[in-house]
C-alpha cells in the first residue's frame, strides 16, 4: 500500500492469458478470477481513485489474470481519432452541451443546470488497518472525490472513496463551506456508499438528482465530478459503448455495468453520469488502463444503484447482493450434452461444485444441469436474453434479487426435470476480499503472531503483485477452496517475534495452522480459546508441510508478557477475540 516491499520471484509477463472455459457464479475473491488488481482480457481495470496527496492504489479482485496493474500517473485524456465527435471536457463550472437528434444544445444545457448543482465534492480522511502489524493502524491520509444529492437528504458516492474513513466532509458547488457528513451505509460489492449531512444549511437550494432508465448503446452520457487537475467542477461527454456484466474491482464481484468513452480520471469516483434528459444513469467508479485502450471508463448503472438504495430502505442497513453458491460449466459441447442426458431442445449449464455453507447445497447436486432461473431459460453459454439483440450472463437475474428472497430453479437430473424453491443468501468466502471496515484479528503467544488470511492481508504482506508473490498453498486456497462451515477461517502464523523461548522457529512466516494439541483449528477465536485454557504441559501446533511447533505451556504464557512489552503491543489478542 505504501511500504517498500522486497519482491521475490519473476515479474508477471505482460501478455494476457486466455480466459478459462469454466465460469463461476461465486464472486469469491479467488473463485471469480485469478488475480486481484486487473480485470478483462484486454488489460487492467483501475478504480477511479479519489484525488489525494498520497496516490496509493486501492482495489479489489478482478475477473481474469492478465497482468499486474500499474497505477498510472495522472495525465490528460487521450481521444481516439476514430471516436465520434462529442463535446470536450470543460472545467470552471461551464456546461457540456450534448448534441443529439432529439434534444437541442440549449435545451440539453438547461436540463443539466439543476442536476449539476446537486454534484458535491467529498473530502475524506482515511486511516487504514495495518494487516501485517494488526495491533496498530497506518498513517492517516486525505483524499477527495465526487458525489451527488438524492432524495431523502442523502448523498451517494463510491465505497472506495470513504473506505476506512475517520472523517468525511462534503462541499456544494460554488460554496466555500465544508459540511461534516455521516456515513449511513457502505456497499462493498457494488462500490456505493450513502452519506447524509445533519446541518440543514447544506440542503438549502439543492434539488436532488432524478434517476433515469438504463441507457441504450450509443446514448449520450455526461460525467460530472471533481477529478484531478483542478478544484472546480468538470464535465466530460461521451456515449455508452457497451452494456454487460463487469468485474467490480473494489467489491470483487460481477454485476451489471456500463462502458463509456467519456474521459474520467482520479477524483471522478462517485460522480454521476447524466443522460441527455438530465437524469442520472450511473456512477463513475473505475476505468481501463492499458496501452492498447483509450478513454474506456465504467459506470455503475441505475439498476445496481436502485438495488443498493432499496436494500438500505428495506432493511435499515446494507445486506448485499445474493448469489448462487455454485461453480458452473458451459454446456456448448454436443457430446457433453448427450452424455448428460440433455435433449436437443434443452439448454443450460452444469453445476461443478456447490458451496457447503449455501442454501443451494441442501437441494442441488454436482452435475445437475440448471435449465432456468425464475422462469427464464439459460443458454449453454450461461447467458439469458436481456434486451433486443443483447444477451447477458444469468448472474444478472440473481443480482436483481435481495438477500432472503426465494427463487425457482429448474434443473435436469438424470434426464428428469426438477424444480426447487431456493432461498437466496449472500455467502461468505474462506479468504474474504474485504474486512468490511473491521480491524484485523490477531492472537499472540510466546512471540507467535496468529492471524487470519484475507485479500487485504495478502496485499499487505506481498504487495499488489501478491497473486504471483504469495505462497502457492495460500494462492490455491484463494482460488479454489470453499468454507466447510459458516465460521471457518484460514488461520496462519503471520510472523514470530524473536525471543529466547522461540529459538529455531524464527523463519516461520504465513504458514497455516492445522491443529492444536490434536484438535483441528476452525478459526482464530477457537485457537485462542484452546491455548488460553490449555492445562497440558506442552503447547503443540501442527502446521502445514508436516511442521510442528512445541512450547512449554507455563513458560510460553509467562514469556508472552515480556514480548508484548518489548514490542509495545497493548494486548495479546484483538478485541473481537475477548468477547
Amino acid at each position: 500500500m505504501g511500504d517498500t516491499k522486497r519482491k521475490r520471484g519473476r515479474k508477471p509477463k505482460s501478455t494476457p492469458k486466455s480466459p478459462s472455459q469454466d465460469a463461476l457464479d461465486l464472486p469469491s475473491t479467488a473463485a471469480a478470477a485469478a488475480a486481484v488488481e486487473e480485470v478483462l482480457s484486454v488489460g487492467s481495470v483501475d478504480l477511479i481513485e479519489p484525488s489525494a496527496s498520497d496516490h496509493r492504489r486501492r482495489g479489489g479482485r478482478p475477473k481474469k489474470r492478465s497482468k499486474s496493474v500499474q497505477k498510472s500517473e495522472p495525465s490528460s485524456p487521450v481521444v481516439s481519432p476514430s471516436r465520434r465527435a462529442v463535446p470536450r471536457a470543460v472545467e470552471n463550472g461551464d456546461l457540456a452541451l450534448i448534441h443529439c437528434d432529439s434534444v437541442g444544445p440549449a435545451e440539453a444545457a438547461a436540463r443539466m443546470v439543476p442536476a449539476m448543482d446537486a454534484v458535491v465534492k467529498v473530502f475524506c480522511v482515511h486511516t487504514e488497518p495495518n494487516f501485517s502489524l494488526p495491533w496498530q493502524r497506518k498513517r492517516q491520509y486525505s483524499s477527495s472525490s465526487s458525489g451527488f444529492v438524492i432524495k431523502g437528504r442523502r448523498v451517494l458516492t463510491n465505497a472506495h472513496s470513504v473506505e476506512h474513513y475517520t472523517q468525511v466532509k462534503v462541499k456544494k458547488r460554488g460554496s466555500d463551506t465544508k459540511y461534516l457528513a455521516k456515513v449511513l451505509a457502505i456497499g462493498t460489492e457494488c462500490d456505493i456508499a450513502m452519506l447524509t449531512v445533519d446541518d440543514d444549511e447544506f440542503w438549502e437550494g439543492v434539488l436532488p438528482v432524478e434517476f433515469g432508465e438504463l441507457p441504450a448503446l450509443q446514448d449520450a452520457v455526461t460525467v460530472v465530478g471533481y477529478p484531478i487537475g483542478g478544484d472546480t467542477i468538470s464535465v466530460t461527454s461521451g456515449v455508452v459503448s457497451r452494456i454487460e456484466i463487469l468485474s467490480y474491482v473494489h467489491g470483487s464481484t460481477e454485476l451489471l455495468g456500463l462502458q463509456i468513452d467519456a474521459a474520467i480520471n482520479s477524483g471522478n469516483s462517485g460522480g454521476p453520469a447524466f443522460s441527455d434528459k438530465g437524469n442520472c444513469v450511473g456512477i463513475a467508479f473505475q476505468s481501463l488502463k492499458h496501452e492498447d485502450a483509450e478513454n474506456i471508463g465504467y459506470v455503475i448503472p441505475t439498476p445496481v444503484i436502485m438495488h443498493f438504495i432499496q436494500d438500505y430502505e428495506k432493511n435499515g442497513a446494507y445486506t448485499g447482493f445474493p448469489i448462487l453458491g455454485i461453480e458452473w460449466q458451459k454446456m456448448e459441447n454436443p457430446d457433453l450434452r448427450m452424455a448428460m442426458g440433455m435433449k436437443s431442445d434443452q439448454k443450460g449449464v452444469r453445476i461443478k461444485r456447490i458451496d457447503p455453507t449455501s442454501p443451494e447445497h441442501a437441494v442441488l447436486k454436482p452435475s445437475d444441469i440448471i435449465l432456468g432461473f425464475d422462469g427464464v431459460d439459460i443458454a449453454n453459454d450461461g447467458t439469458v436474453p436481456f434486451r433486443h439483440g443483447e444477451r447477458i450472463g444469468f448472474s444478472y437475474l440473481v443480482s436483481q434479487k435481495y438477500t432472503g428472497d426465494n427463487s425457482v430453479i429448474k434443473v435436469l437430473r438424470k434426464s428428469k426435470i426438477l424444480t426447487f424453491d431456493v432461498k437466496l443468501a449472500s455467502h461468505r468466502r474462506l479468504i474474504p476480499s474485504h474486512n468490511r471496515g473491521r480491524p484485523p484479528s490477531y492472537y499472540i503467544i510466546a512471540g507467535f503472531v496468529f492471524s487470519t488470511v484475507s485479500v487485504p492481508y495478502l496485499r499487505s504482506e506481498y504487495g499488489k503483485d501478491y497473486e504471483y508473490e504469495a505462497p502457492v498453498k495460500l494462492l490455491d486456497k484463494l482460488l479454489h477452496s470453499m468454507p466447510q462451515s459458516p465460521d471457518e477461517q484460514l488461520v496462519v502464523v503471520s510472523q514470530v517475534l524473536v525471543a529466547d523461548i522461540n529459538i529455531g522457529y524464527e523463519d516461520i512466516v504465513n504458514t497455516q495452522v492445522l491443529a492444536f494439541n490434536g484438535k483441528p483449528v476452525k478459526n482464530l477465536k477457537s485457537l485462542a480459546s484452546m491455548v488460553e485454557s490449555c492445562e497440558e504441559e506442552f503447547l503443540k501446533f501442527d502446521l502445514e508441510y508436516q511442521q510442528i511447533v512445541v512450547l512449554r505451556t507455563k513458560v510460553a504464557k509467562e514469556a508472552t508478557l515480556d514480548i508484548l512489552k518489548t514490542h509495545c503491543i497493548p494486548s495479546a489478542m484483538s478485541d473481537d477475540l475477548k468477547t
